[in-house]
Protein backbone atom coordinates (compact mmCIF):
# COMPACT_ATOMS: atom_id res chain seq x y z
CA UNK A 1 0.00 0.00 0.00
CA UNK A 2 1.48 3.41 -0.96
CA UNK A 3 2.51 5.71 1.86
CA UNK A 4 0.09 8.44 2.93
CA UNK A 5 2.95 10.86 3.64
CA UNK A 6 3.07 14.03 1.51
CA UNK A 7 5.01 14.12 -1.75
CA UNK A 8 6.67 17.10 -3.37
CA UNK A 9 3.74 17.70 -5.70
CA UNK A 10 1.35 18.31 -2.82
CA UNK A 11 2.79 21.78 -2.17
CA UNK A 12 2.32 22.82 -5.79
CA UNK A 13 -1.25 21.48 -5.79
CA UNK A 14 -2.02 23.54 -2.70
CA UNK A 15 -0.53 26.74 -4.12
CA UNK A 16 -2.37 26.34 -7.44
CA UNK A 17 -5.66 25.57 -5.71
CA UNK A 18 -5.59 28.36 -3.14
CA UNK A 19 -3.86 31.09 -5.16
CA UNK A 20 -4.61 30.14 -8.75
CA UNK A 21 -4.57 33.67 -10.13
CA UNK A 22 -1.86 35.06 -7.83
CA UNK A 23 1.74 35.59 -8.89
CA UNK A 24 3.73 32.38 -8.47
CA UNK A 25 6.99 33.07 -10.34
CA UNK A 26 8.76 36.18 -11.62
CA UNK A 27 11.74 35.74 -13.95
CA UNK A 28 13.66 39.02 -14.10
CA UNK A 29 15.86 37.82 -16.99
CA UNK A 30 12.94 37.09 -19.33
CA UNK A 31 10.33 39.40 -17.83
CA UNK A 32 7.87 36.50 -17.48
CA UNK A 33 5.37 36.60 -14.61
CA UNK A 34 3.33 33.44 -14.13
CA UNK A 35 0.36 32.75 -11.86
CA UNK A 36 0.33 29.64 -9.70
CA UNK A 37 -2.32 28.15 -11.97
CA UNK A 38 -0.05 28.61 -14.99
CA UNK A 39 2.99 27.24 -13.15
CA UNK A 40 1.11 24.05 -12.25
CA UNK A 41 -0.15 23.63 -15.82
CA UNK A 42 3.38 24.03 -17.24
CA UNK A 43 4.85 21.62 -14.68
CA UNK A 44 2.23 19.00 -15.51
CA UNK A 45 2.91 19.48 -19.22
CA UNK A 46 6.64 18.91 -18.81
CA UNK A 47 6.08 15.91 -16.52
CA UNK A 48 3.70 14.35 -19.07
CA UNK A 49 6.16 14.93 -21.91
CA UNK A 50 8.98 13.33 -19.90
CA UNK A 51 6.82 10.32 -19.09
CA UNK A 52 6.18 9.89 -22.82
CA UNK A 53 9.89 9.86 -23.68
CA UNK A 54 12.14 6.81 -23.86
CA UNK A 55 12.84 6.97 -20.14
CA UNK A 56 12.16 4.48 -17.35
CA UNK A 57 10.81 5.47 -13.95
CA UNK A 58 13.79 6.11 -11.71
CA UNK A 59 16.05 7.28 -14.55
CA UNK A 60 18.24 10.28 -13.76
CA UNK A 61 17.66 13.65 -15.43
CA UNK A 62 20.17 16.50 -15.18
CA UNK A 63 19.84 20.29 -15.10
CA UNK A 64 22.72 22.52 -16.16
CA UNK A 65 21.47 26.07 -15.97
CA UNK A 66 21.47 29.44 -14.27
CA UNK A 67 18.60 30.44 -12.00
CA UNK A 68 15.25 30.81 -13.75
CA UNK A 69 11.55 30.16 -13.42
CA UNK A 70 11.91 27.24 -15.83
CA UNK A 71 14.64 25.80 -13.61
CA UNK A 72 12.18 26.02 -10.71
CA UNK A 73 9.46 24.23 -12.69
CA UNK A 74 11.83 21.30 -13.19
CA UNK A 75 12.15 20.83 -9.43
CA UNK A 76 8.53 19.67 -9.58
CA UNK A 77 8.21 18.25 -13.10
CA UNK A 78 11.09 15.75 -12.95
CA UNK A 79 9.98 14.03 -9.71
CA UNK A 80 6.32 14.17 -10.84
CA UNK A 81 7.30 12.07 -13.88
CA UNK A 82 8.78 9.41 -11.59
CA UNK A 83 12.32 10.44 -12.54
CA UNK A 84 15.27 11.50 -10.37
CA UNK A 85 16.59 15.05 -10.64
CA UNK A 86 20.34 15.71 -10.69
CA UNK A 87 20.83 19.48 -10.54
CA UNK A 88 24.42 19.98 -11.72
CA UNK A 89 26.87 22.47 -10.28
CA UNK A 90 27.67 24.59 -13.34
CA UNK A 91 30.86 25.91 -11.74
CA UNK A 92 32.50 22.53 -12.14
CA UNK A 93 34.75 21.72 -15.06
CA UNK A 94 33.28 19.61 -17.85
CA UNK A 95 35.44 16.66 -16.77
CA UNK A 96 34.00 16.87 -13.24
CA UNK A 97 30.49 17.08 -14.66
CA UNK A 98 31.26 14.09 -16.86
CA UNK A 99 32.16 12.04 -13.79
CA UNK A 100 28.88 12.99 -12.08
CA UNK A 101 26.77 12.26 -15.17
CA UNK A 102 28.49 8.92 -15.70
CA UNK A 103 28.31 8.01 -12.01
CA UNK A 104 24.54 8.59 -11.93
CA UNK A 105 23.96 7.50 -15.54
CA UNK A 106 22.11 10.68 -16.51
CA UNK A 107 19.87 10.07 -19.55
CA UNK A 108 18.70 13.61 -20.35
CA UNK A 109 19.95 17.10 -19.46
CA UNK A 110 18.03 20.36 -19.43
CA UNK A 111 20.46 23.08 -20.46
CA UNK A 112 20.19 26.84 -20.95
CA UNK A 113 22.00 28.97 -23.53
CA UNK A 114 24.88 29.74 -21.17
CA UNK A 115 25.81 26.05 -20.83
CA UNK A 116 24.65 24.73 -24.20
CA UNK A 117 28.18 23.93 -25.36
CA UNK A 118 29.02 22.24 -22.07
CA UNK A 119 25.86 20.17 -22.46
CA UNK A 120 26.88 19.15 -25.96
CA UNK A 121 30.33 18.17 -24.71
CA UNK A 122 28.75 16.02 -22.00
CA UNK A 123 26.50 14.30 -24.50
CA UNK A 124 29.58 13.41 -26.56
CA UNK A 125 31.46 12.16 -23.51
CA UNK A 126 28.73 10.30 -21.60
CA UNK A 127 27.34 7.12 -23.21
CA UNK A 128 24.08 7.16 -21.23
CA UNK A 129 23.28 10.81 -22.03
CA UNK A 130 21.19 10.95 -25.18
CA UNK A 131 18.95 14.04 -25.05
CA UNK A 132 19.39 17.77 -24.45
CA UNK A 133 16.41 20.02 -23.75
CA UNK A 134 16.96 23.75 -24.26
CA UNK A 135 15.54 25.97 -21.51
CA UNK A 136 15.30 29.13 -23.61
CA UNK A 137 12.08 30.99 -24.42
CA UNK A 138 10.12 29.89 -27.48
CA UNK A 139 9.39 26.83 -29.58
CA UNK A 140 12.56 27.06 -31.73
CA UNK A 141 15.51 25.23 -30.15
CA UNK A 142 19.20 25.10 -31.18
CA UNK A 143 20.23 22.22 -33.40
CA UNK A 144 20.25 18.86 -31.67
CA UNK A 145 18.07 19.97 -28.76
CA UNK A 146 14.38 19.98 -27.85
CA UNK A 147 12.58 23.20 -26.90
CA UNK A 148 11.45 23.26 -23.28
CA UNK A 149 8.40 25.36 -24.08
CA UNK A 150 7.18 22.63 -26.43
CA UNK A 151 7.24 20.20 -23.49
CA UNK A 152 5.52 22.73 -21.22
CA UNK A 153 2.71 23.11 -23.78
CA UNK A 154 1.99 19.36 -23.79
CA UNK A 155 -1.52 18.31 -22.78
CA UNK A 156 -1.20 17.22 -19.13
CA UNK A 157 -2.14 13.66 -18.22
CA UNK A 158 -2.64 12.16 -14.79
CA UNK A 159 0.54 10.31 -13.89
CA UNK A 160 1.10 7.64 -11.21
CA UNK A 161 1.92 9.38 -7.94
CA UNK A 162 5.41 8.65 -6.60
CA UNK A 163 5.77 7.03 -3.20
CA UNK A 164 7.18 9.16 -0.38
CA UNK A 165 10.13 6.74 -0.15
CA UNK A 166 11.02 7.17 -3.83
CA UNK A 167 14.25 9.05 -4.55
CA UNK A 168 13.34 12.47 -5.97
CA UNK A 169 16.82 13.96 -6.34
CA UNK A 170 20.49 13.05 -6.30
CA UNK A 171 22.56 15.99 -5.07
CA UNK A 172 26.30 15.63 -5.43
CA UNK A 173 28.41 16.95 -2.60
CA UNK A 174 30.90 19.63 -3.49
CA UNK A 175 33.79 17.24 -3.91
CA UNK A 176 36.06 19.18 -1.60
CA UNK A 177 37.63 15.85 -0.60
CA UNK A 178 37.93 12.89 -2.90
CA UNK A 179 35.37 12.07 -5.57
CA UNK A 180 31.91 13.65 -5.36
CA UNK A 181 29.20 11.54 -3.74
CA UNK A 182 25.58 11.51 -4.88
CA UNK A 183 23.24 12.12 -1.94
CA UNK A 184 19.89 10.36 -2.52
CA UNK A 185 17.01 12.49 -1.22
CA UNK A 186 13.49 11.10 -1.22
CA UNK A 187 10.14 12.86 -1.50
CA UNK A 188 9.86 12.36 2.26
CA UNK A 189 13.26 13.95 2.93
CA UNK A 190 12.64 17.05 0.83
CA UNK A 191 9.05 17.51 1.96
CA UNK A 192 9.96 17.18 5.63
CA UNK A 193 12.75 19.72 5.28
CA UNK A 194 10.44 22.14 3.47
CA UNK A 195 7.84 21.94 6.23
CA UNK A 196 10.56 22.50 8.83
CA UNK A 197 11.53 25.70 7.00
CA UNK A 198 7.91 26.86 6.81
CA UNK A 199 7.76 26.50 10.59
CA UNK A 200 10.97 28.23 11.65
CA UNK A 201 10.92 30.99 9.01
CA UNK A 202 7.18 31.56 9.55
CA UNK A 203 6.49 31.67 5.81
CA UNK A 204 3.12 32.86 4.51
CA UNK A 205 1.47 33.62 1.16
CA UNK A 206 2.56 37.24 1.57
CA UNK A 207 6.25 36.31 1.36
CA UNK A 208 8.34 36.93 -1.73
CA UNK A 209 11.71 35.17 -2.03
CA UNK A 210 14.57 36.07 -4.37
CA UNK A 211 16.52 33.12 -5.79
CA UNK A 212 19.97 34.74 -5.79
CA UNK A 213 22.00 31.79 -4.47
CA UNK A 214 22.46 29.10 -7.14
CA UNK A 215 19.47 26.81 -7.60
CA UNK A 216 21.70 23.73 -7.86
CA UNK A 217 22.44 24.15 -4.17
CA UNK A 218 20.23 22.30 -1.69
CA UNK A 219 19.72 25.41 0.45
CA UNK A 220 17.97 27.22 -2.37
CA UNK A 221 15.94 24.08 -3.00
CA UNK A 222 14.80 24.16 0.63
CA UNK A 223 13.34 27.63 0.08
CA UNK A 224 11.91 26.60 -3.29
CA UNK A 225 9.78 23.86 -1.79
CA UNK A 226 8.96 25.58 1.49
CA UNK A 227 7.78 28.85 -0.05
CA UNK A 228 5.58 26.87 -2.42
CA UNK A 229 3.91 25.21 0.58
CA UNK A 230 3.17 28.73 1.81
CA UNK A 231 2.03 29.77 -1.72
CA UNK A 232 4.30 32.83 -1.71
CA UNK A 233 6.03 34.26 -4.78
CA UNK A 234 9.36 33.13 -6.27
CA UNK A 235 11.54 35.78 -7.97
CA UNK A 236 14.60 34.79 -10.02
CA UNK A 237 17.83 36.49 -11.06
CA UNK A 238 20.23 34.42 -13.22
CA UNK A 239 23.01 34.54 -10.67
CA UNK A 240 24.51 36.50 -7.82
CA UNK A 241 25.79 39.99 -8.62
CA UNK A 242 25.61 42.40 -5.66
CA UNK A 243 24.10 45.44 -7.37
CA UNK A 244 21.59 43.39 -9.35
CA UNK A 245 20.52 41.50 -6.23
CA UNK A 246 19.99 44.69 -4.24
CA UNK A 247 17.98 46.19 -7.11
CA UNK A 248 15.81 43.07 -7.24
CA UNK A 249 15.29 43.10 -3.47
CA UNK A 250 14.03 46.66 -3.75
CA UNK A 251 12.04 46.49 -6.99
CA UNK A 252 10.26 43.23 -6.21
CA UNK A 253 9.53 44.00 -2.53
CA UNK A 254 11.31 40.87 -1.39
CA UNK A 255 10.40 39.82 2.15
CA UNK A 256 12.67 36.78 2.71
CA UNK A 257 16.18 36.20 1.42
CA UNK A 258 18.86 33.53 1.78
CA UNK A 259 22.52 34.35 1.16
CA UNK A 260 25.84 32.93 2.33
CA UNK A 261 28.00 35.26 4.45
CA UNK A 262 30.36 35.91 1.53
CA UNK A 263 27.44 37.24 -0.53
CA UNK A 264 26.24 39.42 2.34
CA UNK A 265 29.72 40.90 2.70
CA UNK A 266 29.87 41.58 -1.05
CA UNK A 267 26.50 43.37 -1.00
CA UNK A 268 27.71 45.62 1.81
CA UNK A 269 31.10 46.28 0.19
CA UNK A 270 29.50 47.12 -3.18
CA UNK A 271 27.77 50.21 -1.81
CA UNK A 272 24.53 49.14 -3.53
CA UNK A 273 22.65 49.11 -0.21
CA UNK A 274 23.13 52.84 0.28
CA UNK A 275 19.83 54.56 -0.39
CA UNK A 276 18.02 51.34 -1.31
CA UNK A 277 14.52 50.93 0.14
CA UNK A 278 14.45 47.40 1.52
CA UNK A 279 11.65 48.05 4.03
CA UNK A 280 9.58 44.99 2.92
CA UNK A 281 12.53 42.69 3.73
CA UNK A 282 11.68 41.05 7.04
CA UNK A 283 14.14 38.15 7.23
CA UNK A 284 17.64 37.35 6.01
CA UNK A 285 18.65 33.70 6.35
CA UNK A 286 22.34 32.91 6.09
CA UNK A 287 24.16 29.61 6.04
CA UNK A 288 26.78 27.39 4.34
CA UNK A 289 29.47 28.87 6.58
CA UNK A 290 29.65 30.74 9.90
CA UNK A 291 29.29 34.51 9.93
CA UNK A 292 32.01 36.17 12.01
CA UNK A 293 30.75 38.53 14.72
CA UNK A 294 32.20 41.60 12.99
CA UNK A 295 30.29 40.78 9.81
CA UNK A 296 27.08 40.23 11.78
CA UNK A 297 27.40 43.64 13.39
CA UNK A 298 27.75 45.28 9.99
CA UNK A 299 25.10 43.21 8.20
CA UNK A 300 22.12 43.68 10.51
CA UNK A 301 21.95 47.50 10.24
CA UNK A 302 22.93 47.39 6.55
CA UNK A 303 19.91 45.27 5.60
CA UNK A 304 17.71 46.58 8.44
CA UNK A 305 15.85 43.29 8.92
CA UNK A 306 15.83 40.26 11.19
CA UNK A 307 18.63 37.73 10.73
CA UNK A 308 18.51 33.97 11.13
CA UNK A 309 21.20 31.34 10.66
CA UNK A 310 20.60 27.86 9.23
CA UNK A 311 23.14 25.05 9.54
CA UNK A 312 23.02 21.74 7.76
CA UNK A 313 24.38 19.58 5.00
CA UNK A 314 23.15 18.04 1.76
CA UNK A 315 22.62 14.71 3.52
CA UNK A 316 19.98 16.39 5.73
CA UNK A 317 18.10 17.91 2.78
CA UNK A 318 19.75 20.22 4.10
CA UNK A 319 18.76 22.00 7.36
CA UNK A 320 19.56 20.62 10.83
CA UNK A 321 19.69 23.59 13.21
CA UNK A 322 18.79 27.26 13.25
CA UNK A 323 19.61 30.32 15.31
CA UNK A 324 16.50 32.46 15.19
CA UNK A 325 15.96 36.18 14.85
CA UNK A 326 15.29 36.67 18.57
CA UNK A 327 18.65 35.11 19.43
CA UNK A 328 20.36 37.49 17.00
CA UNK A 329 18.53 40.53 18.34
CA UNK A 330 19.25 39.75 21.98
CA UNK A 331 22.79 38.62 21.24
CA UNK A 332 23.74 41.74 19.30
CA UNK A 333 22.33 43.78 22.20
CA UNK A 334 24.93 42.09 24.42
CA UNK A 335 22.47 40.00 26.42
CA UNK A 336 23.83 36.68 27.68
CA UNK A 337 23.71 33.80 26.98
CA UNK A 338 22.58 35.05 23.56
CA UNK A 339 25.68 37.13 22.89
CA UNK A 340 27.81 34.00 23.26
CA UNK A 341 25.32 31.97 21.24
CA UNK A 342 25.84 34.21 18.21
CA UNK A 343 28.90 32.01 17.64
CA UNK A 344 26.70 28.90 17.61
CA UNK A 345 24.75 27.18 14.84
CA UNK A 346 21.65 27.27 17.03
CA UNK A 347 19.48 24.36 18.10
CA UNK A 348 17.68 21.67 16.06
CA UNK A 349 14.81 22.79 13.85
CA UNK A 350 11.34 21.42 14.70
CA UNK A 351 11.19 17.78 13.64
CA UNK A 352 14.96 17.07 13.87
CA UNK A 353 17.15 15.63 16.62
CA UNK A 354 20.89 16.29 16.98
CA UNK A 355 23.37 14.91 19.49
CA UNK A 356 27.08 15.34 20.15
CA UNK A 357 28.79 11.96 20.40
CA UNK A 358 32.25 10.57 21.04
CA UNK A 359 34.19 8.42 18.58
CA UNK A 360 32.54 5.28 19.99
CA UNK A 361 29.05 6.65 19.28
CA UNK A 362 28.24 7.35 22.93
CA UNK A 363 26.72 10.74 23.73
CA UNK A 364 29.24 13.09 25.38
CA UNK A 365 29.06 13.15 29.16
CA UNK A 366 29.28 16.86 29.82
CA UNK A 367 28.30 20.28 28.53
CA UNK A 368 31.07 21.75 26.40
CA UNK A 369 32.70 18.43 25.51
CA UNK A 370 33.48 18.29 21.75
CA UNK A 371 32.32 15.41 19.62
CA UNK A 372 30.76 14.53 16.30
CA UNK A 373 27.25 15.75 15.47
CA UNK A 374 24.79 12.89 14.86
CA UNK A 375 21.45 13.80 13.30
CA UNK A 376 18.10 12.02 13.13
CA UNK A 377 14.88 12.99 11.38
CA UNK A 378 12.64 12.45 8.35
CA UNK A 379 14.93 14.75 6.35
CA UNK A 380 17.96 12.44 6.50
CA UNK A 381 19.04 10.99 3.15
CA UNK A 382 18.34 7.49 1.93
CA UNK A 383 22.07 7.01 1.31
CA UNK A 384 24.85 7.67 -1.19
CA UNK A 385 24.32 6.65 -4.79
CA UNK A 386 26.37 3.50 -5.56
CA UNK A 387 28.40 3.96 -2.35
CA UNK A 388 27.21 1.16 0.00
CA UNK A 389 30.30 1.25 2.24
CA UNK A 390 30.16 5.02 2.71
CA UNK A 391 26.41 4.80 3.30
CA UNK A 392 26.95 2.17 5.98
CA UNK A 393 29.51 4.39 7.68
CA UNK A 394 27.33 7.51 7.55
CA UNK A 395 23.96 5.98 8.53
CA UNK A 396 24.00 4.13 11.86
CA UNK A 397 20.85 2.90 13.62
CA UNK A 398 18.70 5.58 12.04
CA UNK A 399 21.19 8.39 12.71
CA UNK A 400 23.43 10.30 10.30
CA UNK A 401 27.05 10.89 11.28
CA UNK A 402 27.81 14.38 10.02
CA UNK A 403 31.59 14.42 10.41
CA UNK A 404 31.29 17.88 11.96
CA UNK A 405 32.92 18.50 15.35
CA UNK A 406 30.91 20.55 17.86
CA UNK A 407 30.02 21.00 21.50
CA UNK A 408 26.67 21.89 23.04
CA UNK A 409 25.97 24.43 25.77
CA UNK A 410 23.49 23.89 28.59
CA UNK A 411 20.60 24.86 26.31
CA UNK A 412 21.54 22.41 23.59
CA UNK A 413 22.89 25.09 21.23
CA UNK A 414 25.57 23.62 19.00
CA UNK A 415 28.92 25.34 18.58
CA UNK A 416 30.69 24.05 15.46
CA UNK A 417 34.39 23.91 16.07
CA UNK A 418 35.21 22.33 12.72
CA UNK A 419 34.75 19.56 10.26
CA UNK A 420 36.80 16.62 11.41
CA UNK A 421 38.90 16.72 8.26
CA UNK A 422 39.88 20.35 8.91
CA UNK A 423 41.24 19.73 12.38
CA UNK A 424 44.96 20.41 12.69
CA UNK A 425 47.09 18.32 15.02
CA UNK A 426 50.23 20.26 15.85
CA UNK A 427 52.64 18.80 18.36
CA UNK A 428 49.87 16.56 19.70
CA UNK A 429 47.49 19.48 20.26
CA UNK A 430 44.18 19.73 18.41
CA UNK A 431 43.60 23.06 16.70
CA UNK A 432 40.11 23.73 15.34
CA UNK A 433 40.52 26.05 12.39
CA UNK A 434 37.22 27.89 12.91
CA UNK A 435 38.56 29.35 16.16
CA UNK A 436 41.62 30.71 14.38
CA UNK A 437 39.55 32.07 11.49
CA UNK A 438 37.20 33.87 13.89
CA UNK A 439 40.19 35.54 15.51
CA UNK A 440 41.56 36.67 12.14
CA UNK A 441 38.15 37.89 10.94
CA UNK A 442 37.89 40.19 13.97
CA UNK A 443 40.78 42.26 12.56
CA UNK A 444 39.23 45.35 10.90
CA UNK A 445 41.37 45.02 7.73
CA UNK A 446 40.33 41.42 6.92
CA UNK A 447 37.78 40.57 4.22
CA UNK A 448 38.28 36.78 3.92
CA UNK A 449 40.33 34.14 5.68
CA UNK A 450 41.00 30.41 5.47
CA UNK A 451 43.08 28.43 7.95
CA UNK A 452 44.51 24.95 7.42
CA UNK A 453 47.45 22.77 8.39
CA UNK A 454 50.70 22.68 6.45
CA UNK A 455 53.47 20.07 6.89
CA UNK A 456 56.22 20.70 9.41
CA UNK A 457 59.11 18.33 10.15
CA UNK A 458 59.05 19.09 13.88
CA UNK A 459 55.41 19.60 14.75
CA UNK A 460 53.79 17.41 12.08
CA UNK A 461 51.57 20.30 11.05
CA UNK A 462 51.56 23.99 11.73
CA UNK A 463 48.78 26.52 11.35
CA UNK A 464 48.74 28.50 8.11
CA UNK A 465 46.37 31.28 7.08
CA UNK A 466 45.45 32.70 3.69
CA UNK A 467 44.01 36.18 4.14
CA UNK A 468 42.37 38.65 1.76
CA UNK A 469 42.35 42.27 2.87
CA UNK A 470 39.60 44.81 2.31
CA UNK A 471 40.30 47.40 -0.42
CA UNK A 472 42.90 49.94 0.67
CA UNK A 473 43.95 48.03 3.79
CA UNK A 474 47.58 47.17 4.51
CA UNK A 475 47.82 44.73 7.43
CA UNK A 476 50.92 42.52 7.28
CA UNK A 477 51.39 38.93 8.55
CA UNK A 478 53.10 40.01 11.76
CA UNK A 479 50.31 42.39 12.75
CA UNK A 480 47.64 39.77 12.03
CA UNK A 481 49.42 37.20 14.21
CA UNK A 482 49.80 39.74 17.01
CA UNK A 483 46.12 40.59 16.73
CA UNK A 484 45.24 36.92 17.24
CA UNK A 485 47.59 36.51 20.19
CA UNK A 486 45.16 38.23 22.55
CA UNK A 487 42.23 36.12 21.35
CA UNK A 488 43.43 32.51 21.15
CA UNK A 489 46.01 30.27 22.83
CA UNK A 490 49.60 30.44 21.67
CA UNK A 491 49.59 26.94 20.14
CA UNK A 492 46.64 27.96 17.93
CA UNK A 493 48.37 31.01 16.42
CA UNK A 494 49.19 30.94 12.72
CA UNK A 495 52.86 30.25 12.19
CA UNK A 496 52.62 31.60 8.65
CA UNK A 497 50.23 34.02 6.92
CA UNK A 498 49.93 34.82 3.23
CA UNK A 499 48.27 38.19 2.68
CA UNK A 500 46.47 38.45 -0.66
CA UNK A 501 45.14 41.61 -2.31
CA UNK A 502 41.37 41.95 -2.82
CA UNK A 503 41.92 41.16 -6.51
CA UNK A 504 42.95 37.61 -5.50
CA UNK A 505 39.89 36.23 -3.63
CA UNK A 506 39.92 32.81 -2.06
CA UNK A 507 38.56 30.00 -4.28
CA UNK A 508 34.93 29.08 -3.54
CA UNK A 509 32.48 26.30 -4.34
CA UNK A 510 29.18 26.88 -6.10
CA UNK A 511 27.56 27.24 -2.69
CA UNK A 512 29.99 29.99 -1.68
CA UNK A 513 32.12 27.87 0.64
CA UNK A 514 35.86 28.52 0.63
CA UNK A 515 37.67 25.58 -0.98
CA UNK A 516 40.42 24.82 1.49
CA UNK A 517 41.47 21.74 -0.47
CA UNK A 518 42.62 23.91 -3.38
CA UNK A 519 44.55 26.17 -1.00
CA UNK A 520 46.04 23.27 0.95
CA UNK A 521 47.08 21.10 -2.00
CA UNK A 522 50.31 22.91 -3.03
CA UNK A 523 51.73 22.71 0.49
CA UNK A 524 51.28 18.93 0.64
CA UNK A 525 52.47 18.10 -2.85
CA UNK A 526 54.96 15.21 -2.70
CA UNK A 527 53.82 14.11 0.76
CA UNK A 528 52.28 10.65 1.03
CA UNK A 529 50.22 11.75 4.01
CA UNK A 530 48.01 14.85 3.86
CA UNK A 531 48.10 15.47 7.60
CA UNK A 532 50.99 15.76 9.98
Amino acid sequence: MPSSEPRLGWSLERAARERTDEEGTVDLATGERQTWGTVKRRVNGVATALADMDLERGDRVGILALNSARHFELWYAIPAAGLIMNDLNFRLAVEELRFICDDSQVRLVFVDSTFLEAGRALREACPALETLVWLGVGDEAPEGTIAYDVLAESEPERLPEPDSADVAAICYTGGTTGLPKGVMLTHRNLTANALHVVAFARLTARDRYLHAAPQFHAADGALAYSLTWAAGTHVFVPGFEPAAVVRALEKESITVELLVPTMITMCIASGALEGADLSPLRLMIYGASPMPAEVQKAAVPAFACAFMQAYGMTEAAPIVTYLDDVAHERGLAGEEPWASRLRSAGSPVPGVRAEVRRDDGVTVASVGEPGEIWVQGPNIMKGYWNRPEETEHALVDGWYRSGDVAYADEGGFLFIVDRAKDMIISGGENVYTTEVENAIYSHPDVLEAAVFGVPDPEWGETVHAEVVLKPGMAADPESLIEHCRALIAGYKLPRSVNVRPVEEPLPKSGAGKILKRELREPFWEGHKRRVG
